[in-house]
């Protein structure tokens, strides 16, 4: 385990602040960082941190590459940050207790999530719904905007169903069976994808235990029995669908597969599941999908914003 410990910033009291930065949580750890989220969640009207990070919050279970960062003031935790690193480059997360904002803490987390990537490390951190404090974070630190993630939104009908490319079959996921071959197509549709595309089984097992996980729908299209496409669909508490991944192989892209793969997920939701309103997340660089999304009726909710700034050995490059 490191630990930082630093005079708290301008305004924070003279308590002194403490980041722990450790490969796994202790249940304790587990339940005070789950509170902090909840209250940022709560407080922003958003979630702080992404799903596969919510995932990681599992005590005793380190995961390659992934630390955790508490950052404590007089023993009660104030904020969280979640960093990954590889080859050179991480991706992060932090938040900060919205009782505890307007102290510079948020500052401090952000550098000590710099200090651990090391130095020459170039880090990416999420501004989720592009949250003001993040973007003044993000300028004061020099850093660049390098990504825009929209979440778009549709109410209403189901779309008419769209005929599968012939000799495609649609069926749905079988639990057991078809990890290992859905890993494989994953891998290959989402080859320029930072995140999707190196999901690993273990990713996969994750979700599978999730409550929301539904196989029925979890919609694979197969071309003489091997997948070749999927829309893996999702159902959250509060009564949203979403289109949670829809992938396709190279070799059917412009056949039409993706369009009609959307529409059957989305007729499942709208049909069977009986929900009006659906939500998916989509880079605004990917144009060609975003015309898609827009021609079916979705329209931009909120946005996600990635920074990047590079660390050097005095802190922020």
């Amino acid at each position: 385990m490191e630990t930082s410990e630093t005079p708290s910033p301008p305004g924070a009291g003279n308590d002194t602040a403490r980041v722990d930065v450790v490969d796994s949580l202790t249940p304790a750890q587990v339940d005070a960082v789950r509170a902090v989220l909840a209250a940022a969640g709560d407080a922003d009207g958003r979630e702080a941190v992404s799903e596969a990070g919510r995932l990681r919050l599992r005590a005793g279970t380190p995961r390659p590459g992934v630390r955790h960062l508490i950052q404590t003031v007089s023993g009660l935790t104030t904020g969280y940050a979640q960093l990954e690193t590889g080859s050179a480059r991480g991706t992060a997360e932090l938040t900060v207790d919205p009782a505890h904002r307007g102290r510079g803490l948020g500052r401090q987390l952000l550098d000590a999530v710099l200090a651990a990537a090391g130095p020459d490390t170039t880090v990416d951190f999420w501004a989720h719904g592009g949250h003001p404090a993040a973007a003044r974070l993000a300028a004061e630190r020099g850093a660049e905007l390098v990504r825009e993630l929209r979440q778009m939104r549709r109410t209403g009908e189901a779309p008419e169903p769209v005929p599968l490319p012939a000799g495609v079959e649609l069926r749905t996921f079988h639990p057991g069976e078809d990890e290992a071959a859905w890993l494989a197509l994953n891998a290959r549709a989402f080859a320029h994808h930072p995140e999707q595309g190196a999901w690993t089984a273990a990713d996969l097992a994750d979700r599978e235990a999730e409550p929301w996980f539904d196989p029925a729908g979890f919609f694979l299209a197969t071309r003489g029995g091997a997948p070749v496409g999927f829309h893996w669909t999702k159902v959250h508490p509060e009564g949203l669908g979403e289109v949670y991944v829809v992938g396709v192989a190279p070799a059917e892209q412009g056949s039409g597969l993706g369009r009609a793969l959307t529409a059957a997920g989305l007729r499942h939701l709208a049909l069977d599941r009986k929900l009006e309103t659906v939500l998916l997340y989509v880079d605004a660089d990917n144009p060609a999908a975003v015309r898609v999304y827009e021609r079916l009726g979705f329209t931009i909710h909120e946005v996600d914003l990635m920074y990047r700034v590079q660390a050097s050995e005095g802190g922020v490059r």
